[in-house]
């Protein structure tokens, strides 16, 4: 005799906020080190990563500097919604990348969700969100390396961190 069971986990904006804030603390320690962003831009970051979670709208989202269009210093949070990541401590920023000439960026990969949304359902989402991003290219990697570090998640909502590096 066989049983078969089936789960499902859903997550709550409190799951959400959870995981925001674990990237909104990282960013505090990129301001630590290297004297950007603004705590006015990361609490604005903050609300927009709040929102897009919550409505599965961002698949990956990239906050560093580059210098001529190329990666110098990059945290990229790649989103999944299945849970399978644990939940590390935020931190383990790097603290000695040269950012020297570099300019503070912050770039949005949306999700197929985002896409598949039609033009109401995307304005009633932007409408809630704390500013507004402007298309554009994003960065290509510099002369440096990528490391897969911290990954942060809450019941059912999770991302994944990679470190871009030049140092």
């Amino acid at each position: 005799m066989s049983y078969s069971y089936t789960t499902s986990s859903t997550f709550t904006r409190t799951d959400v906020a959870y995981v925001a804030s674990k990237v909104a603390a990282d960013l505090r320690a990129i301001t630590s080190y290297y004297g950007q962003p603004s705590e006015s831009e990361i609490q604005d970051y903050y609300e927009e990563l709040v929102e897009l979670l919550a409505e599965g709208c961002v698949a990956r989202i990239e906050y560093g500097f580059s210098r001529s269009n190329k990666r110098v210093f990059t945290l990229s949070y790649e989103v999944g919604q299945d849970g399978s990541l644990q939940d590390g401590r935020s931190g383990g920023v790097p603290a000695r990348a040269d950012v020297s000439n570099a300019a503070w960026y912050s770039f949005l990969f949306p999700s197929r969700k985002w896409y598949g949304l039609n033009d109401a359902e995307r304005q009633r989402i932007a409408s809630r969100l704390p500013f507004t991003r402007t298309p554009g290219k994003e960065p290509q990697d510099g002369d440096g390396s990528w490391t897969i570090g911290n990954g942060y998640s809450s019941r059912g909502i999770s991302t994944r961190r990679s470190i871009f590096s030049t140092s």
